[in-house]
């Protein structure tokens, strides 16, 4: 597998990281980003390092370091909020509204037989997502997140918890039906550095999506 590259300079790079392919070794074994990132390398001494996260079934931009130092910069980034993300996901169902905001407080729960889950308690984190309706098709719907938080499973549960539908072959918060994985696509990723250009990447929407009828619309990028 060839992993695309969407943005390279000295300290950073963003991939397109495909659907199914998990940031960490899973413990059951596999393959994993790990195994690509010495092909990564591109001539520098050291593995790129990944600064953020993305669920294994997700796809799209994800942003690695090329050294300690930009690493630490850019978890201060994350923190501080000066990172914009786009997401594309189709719902398992339709909304009404065109757009709107969710805004929740979520926490984890686990349990012996469903394993653990994100869900919307008033004792959780705050969270905040954007999004808007890009388009439907036989049922579903295309819709854009821009999260402002990034915690754990955001999207999916907001999906669900804020819009009344699961993201479409979601297992955890959905039937896992209709769809061979989570529908959820990073589309655009900006990063901004004082002192320089921002980082800016665009990840292609997958034959996945496209299978399903749906196509980028030329307003929906970062």
């Amino acid at each position: 597998m060839t992993i695309p590259i969407l943005y390279e300079d000295g300290e950073a790079l963003v991939i397109d990281k495909p659907a199914g392919l998990p940031i960490e070794r899973p413990r059951a074994g596999g393959r994993s980003l790990e195994d690509h990132l010495e092909d990564l390398k591109l001539g520098f001494q050291r593995p790129p390092m990944p600064v953020h996260r993305l669920d294994t079934d997700t796809s799209g931009c994800l942003l690695l370091a090329r050294n300690p130092k930009a690493l630490k910069r850019f978890n201060k980034a994350f923190e501080d909020r000066q990172v914009e993300k786009v997401y594309l996901g189709v719902l398992a169902g339709t909304v009404a509204d065109d757009e709107g905001e969710i805004a929740l407080s979520l926490s984890k729960i686990s349990s012996k037989d469903a394993g653990w889950r994100m869900i919307a308690a008033k004792k959780g984190k705050p969270s905040l997502t954007h999004w808007r309706k890009l388009d439907e098709k036989d049922g579903t719907t295309l819709i854009e997140f821009r999260p402002e938080t990034g915690r754990t499973h955001q999207i999916r549960i907001h999906a669900l918890a804020g819009l009344g539908a699961s993201l479409l072959g979601d297992p955890i918060y959905g039937t896992g039906k209709g769809a061979p994985h989570t529908m959820l696509h990073a589309s655009g990723l900006i990063v901004h550095r004082e002192g320089k250009t921002p980082i800016e990447a665009s990840a292609p929407l997958p034959a996945d999506f496209a299978r399903l009828g749906f196509a980028i619309p030329d307003a929906a990028g970062v």
